[in-house]
């Protein structure tokens, strides 16, 4: 859990709080009016969050230029050279097998 500290104070204590994150390991959220405003991270704590933003746009980019390489399909229409299938039902009686 983070510790939570208005910017009116976290000005006052800045070296402080960069003890905290850096020496006892915690997050520090920097609050204006109760809402979050920034936060106080370690170098090795950014570091895995940057890591973790490459990890998630890789497979949307590999994705992409999969897509892209594939190219173009002709479409299917009279006179492409290609058949049209369609789904075909031959009623038996109950005496056939």
């Amino acid at each position: 859990m983070a510790y939570e500290i208005p910017v009116t104070q976290a000005r006052a204590e800045l070296a402080e709080l960069i003890n905290r994150v850096v020496y006892g390991g915690e997050r520090v959220v920097v609050t204006r009016h109760g809402k979050p405003l920034v936060a106080l991270v370690s170098a090795a704590d950014l570091e895995r969050l940057e890591a973790l933003a490459e990890a998630a746009q890789a497979p949307e980019e590999q994705t992409i230029s999969t897509v892209t390489s594939i190219g173009s399909v002709p479409p299917a229409g009279p006179g492409s050279g290609h058949r049209r299938f369609g789904i075909a039902a031959e009623h038996r009686g109950p005496d056939a097998t």
